[in-house]
């Protein structure tokens, strides 16, 4: 049953909102906030959401619950003059070379200081001496904390989704920081690289660590053959960097993009998921058939496969041992891509994939994943970075003509699609491990209960009846579900057969390399209902009745699991336990 209470004189109703900001921004009105994001805990740090309740005076709406009533107002005289000295205060201590900033333009101080009209700063600018040096060490973010406002939603991102602590406040008063513990580099801590604590900064503080420009340099190098691959969620989210609404499938524009930018060939990293879902669906049911090393953990993302190395070394048995889909496509191409294509050769070919995921970038430098000396991808670009590259190359991604994916690598099942949001590998895996075990036609394709991105579906679970063996697939998304699961399974307590992982909530729709979605929930499901809806629409819904996957295992792979199989799509993994960076420096 909703309430009432009144904003600006407008009588408003409110049900479960958890906080006077979401009432009001839910009636049409807003008032700005720094640390404030609704998937993280209130924490009313910055005052920015001040309004002015007649009988209670200025109060924090993110941290104040509606009541029946309550009469506010957000932009009186009070409220503004308090939120300009909040700027003015933030600006006196924060690094305002903003032409050179990774953020510029999407900065949220920059943006309210627009909005609110300062121009002139009556505090003392901070010393030069005062500066703290750039933290440049990690291989996916770059923390510069003289931009840092102390909003603390990094802080909360990496405890709250990932159960870590890499980041927290330190010192106190007019020296308080955010910083790893004991003042350590990004590189010395227990970091996933997941870029939700990116994700969430406001400012320049924490951002990605660009190989634009040495993407750059590759793409316009005559004597290098460049091969792209773009994975799921990217033609889902990209759109929005061009004005486009999240959710919208842009995988035909950008196809056109990257070739006007200066790549050679342009891949799917769809397919390659759904080469993964034929390499792990059949290792699945081997292990089932043992009873070996269940439940069977996805590998596909990056930031938990270290997660598993350095916290829980001993639980690697359980992991796939397939590559991520980028893994495999790279691997692929370097090996197949000179024998179909006249004038490329394992030396001048160089490969970049397009990940949602801060993560990638590392997973493309670990050993592992190397041969004759040479990563097998490249580089790796996020959606925030290509859609730079596009726009630096004077290209509207929205007015372009959509073209394909070249073959044979390009043709892709709506299984390899789903990937992107979080239960899509599972419900991919069911598809193909039903059917390979059954000879039967699988009816219903959509398994709603592995679906949803939301908070709320943070851990799914579901039962798949397997010819009266029941199959129980568990999915979790963030590491602080995970670590529940891993719980139940070193106590005994475990009854699934499957677990699908992905560190970012929501899954790779919401990666860290993604336009930002935290200040709105619906983005999420906008993104993964894009994923569905491409999914509902192809012609192919199975990996396993790909095309070019069948042309692949009868002319190279020869079935899944095979030696070859091995020898291009699977890896190993490392105890890392104690001494997590050693093998990235």
């Amino acid at each position: 049953m909703a309430n009432t209470l009144f904003i600006n004189g407008k009588e408003c109703e409110y049900t479960n909102e958890p906080n006077l900001l979401e009432v009001i921004r839910k009636n049409g009105f807003n008032v700005p906030t720094f640390c404030y994001r609704p998937d993280l805990t209130q924490f009313g740090a910055c005052r920015m959401c001040v309004v002015e309740i007649e009988g209670r005076g200025i109060q924090s709406s993110c941290t104040m619950p509606p009541e029946p009533g309550l009469k506010i107002h957000t932009n009186t005289e009070k409220t503004r003059r308090i939120r300009k000295i909040v700027l003015e205060l933030l600006l006196a201590n924060h690094d305002r070379e903003c032409t050179t900033c990774d953020k510029s333009g999407k900065c949220e101080l920059q943006q309210y200081a627009e909005e609110y009209g300062i121009k002139n700063i009556r505090f003392a600018k901070k010393k030069a001496e005062d500066y703290l040096p750039i933290d440049n060490s990690n291989p996916s973010l770059v923390r510069d904390p003289n931009k840092c406002i102390l909003c603390g939603a990094c802080v909360r991102a990496c405890s709250e989704f990932q159960g870590h602590s890499v980041l927290g406040f330190a010192n106190r008063g007019s020296k308080t920081v955010i910083q790893p513990m004991a003042g350590r580099h990004m590189s010395s801590v227990d970091c996933v690289f997941c870029g939700q604590c990116q994700a969430v900064c406001p400012t320049g503080a924490l951002t990605i660590k660009s190989d634009v420009e040495a993407v750059w340099s590759l793409v316009t190098n005559p004597e290098k053959k460049t091969v792209v691959q773009m994975a799921p969620s990217v033609r889902v989210a990209l759109g929005e960097e061009f004005g486009l609404a999240p959710g919208e499938n842009v995988i035909g524009k950008l196809n056109a993009a990257l070739r006007k930018i200066g790549f050679d060939l342009v891949f799917d990293t769809n397919f390659s998921a759904d080469l993964t879902i034929m390499e792990e669906a059949s290792e699945f049911l081997e292990r089932l058939s043992k009873g070996e090393n269940l439940p069977l953990f996805t590998s596909c993302c990056p930031a938990w496969v270290r997660y598993l190395e350095t916290q829980h070394p001993e639980l690697l048995n359980h992991l796939s041992t397939c590559k991520s889909p980028q893994g495999m496509l790279s691997s692929v191409i370097k090996e197949l891509v000179p024998k179909y294509f006249e004038g490329y050769t394992k030396e001048n070919t160089y490969v970049v994939s397009i990940m949602p995921c801060t993560a990638k970038k590392v997973e493309a430098k670990r050993a592992q994943l190397t041969k004759d000396g040479r990563p097998e991808t490249d580089y790796v670009l996020t959606t925030q970075e290509i859609a730079r590259m596009i726009k630096s190359a004077g290209l509207n991604l929205a007015e372009l003509e959509p073209e394909p994916n070249d073959s044979p690598f390009g043709q892709y099942s709506g299984a390899g699609t789903i990937f992107g949001a979080s239960g899509g590998v599972a419900e991919a895996a069911v598809r193909t491990a039903y059917e390979f075990v059954t000879n039967e036609t699988l009816q219903n394709l959509d398994f709603q209960p592995l679906r949803g991105v939301d908070a709320a579906s943070r851990t799914k679970d579901a039962v798949v009846d397997i010819k009266g063996t029941k199959v129980k697939v568990r999915v979790v998304s963030t590491l602080k579900e995970a670590e529940k699961s891993i719980k139940e399974l070193q106590e005994g307590r475990a009854d699934f057969h499957l677990l699908e992982v992905m560190a970012c909530p929501g899954g790779c729709i919401n990666g860290g390399g993604q336009p930002r979605s935290c200040d709105d929930s619906k983005i999420k499901v906008e993104r993964a209902q894009g994923l569905y809806k491409e999914d509902s629409e192809l012609q192919f819904r199975k990996s396993h009745e790909n095309p070019d996957i069948k042309k692949l295992y009868s002319e190279i792979l020869e079935k899944p699991n095979s030696h070859k199989a091995h020898e291009l799509l699977h890896t190993h993994y490392k105890n890392l336990f104690a001494n997590s960076y050693k093998d990235l420096k």
